[in-house]
């Protein structure tokens, strides 16, 4: 429960950043809970991000201002790990360095830098500028269906939780209009709401002449870590072969070193 000085300031804070927002950047509480916020950066021109609808949280200590929040996206971006606590000077990460001066607008523009940044962090992940415009590009179907978890209306929301698999039922909750705007956008460019691909007409093909590409970029570039687009329930991050399998890199490495000692000493024996 937010303490007094926490409810007063971020009823404050959300006339502030509502009649005044930052560029690409809007945000609320939630109806049910003011230390729970959701906020949307929308990807700015001239970057990979460009016009990719980013849905995230802040989850507010009682204390605040005297404390920073935990801080996630939850669209996939290329960028962070989806639903993953960020690893920030203005996160509960870094709670002695936090400013009390700063408010909800401060956290989401310094956010909204970092991103279109290539600083590395906890909760960060790589990936290429062509997967980065995919997962923009797929960002507002990715948000109104739960990833293509979808089953049609009358999913019900968990408080407090945004989970894998929802339908798009949280985003729906907090974001009514926004999701209307998404729906008719799937709609118009045919995307299945399943898997997030146009579904091409075959007389367009025909018409055209071509194999038919998908609207918009929503096919996942050759060889993009699958973590682009999936929704990470704790800390456990995508990545190469080699930091997935560390663990049996570093016995494989450690068989030949004592297999080659072996054959060393073997030799050695054998000359004496």
């Amino acid at each position: 429960m937010a303490s007094r000085a926490a409810n007063k300031r971020l009823t404050r804070e959300y006339k502030t950043i509502s009649e005044n927002p930052p560029p690409y950047i809007v945000a609320h509480p939630s109806e049910s809970n003011i230390l729970e916020w959701h906020y949307i950066l929308t990807g700015p021109p001239d970057t990979p991000y460009h016009n990719g609808q980013y849905w995230g949280t802040l989850i507010f200590p009682p204390n605040y201002p005297f404390a920073p929040p935990a801080i996630r996206m939850h669209t996939p971006s290329g960028r962070f790990q989806p639903s993953t606590r960020l690893c920030l000077s203005i996160s509960d990460f870094h709670p002695k360095s936090f400013n009390p001066a700063w408010e909800v607008s401060t956290i989401l523009i310094g956010l909204l830098s970092f991103m279109t940044s290539e600083e590395m962090t906890t909760g960060s992940v790589g990936a290429s500028e062509v997967e980065r415009k995919w997962a923009a590009n797929r960002s507002r179907w990715w948000n109104s269906t739960g990833g293509g978890s979808w089953k049609g209306e009358g999913v019900k929301v968990q408080k407090g939780n945004v989970k894998a698999g929802d339908g798009g039922a949280k985003f729906r909750a907090e974001w009514e209009d926004l999701d209307k705007e998404n729906w008719k956008w799937i709609k118009e460019n045919k995307i299945d709401p399943a898997t997030g691909i146009a579904i091409i007409d075959p007389e367009d093909v025909a018409a055209s002449g071509s194999c038919g590409p998908t609207i918009g970029g929503l096919r996942r570039p050759s060889g993009s870590v699958p973590v682009v687009g999936t929704v990470v329930e704790g800390g456990r991050e995508g990545g190469s072969w080699i930091g997935r399998n560390k663990f049996k890199v570093a016995g494989g490495v450690i068989f030949v070193y004592v297999l080659i000692a072996r054959l060393l000493g073997n030799g050695t024996e054998g000359g004496a």
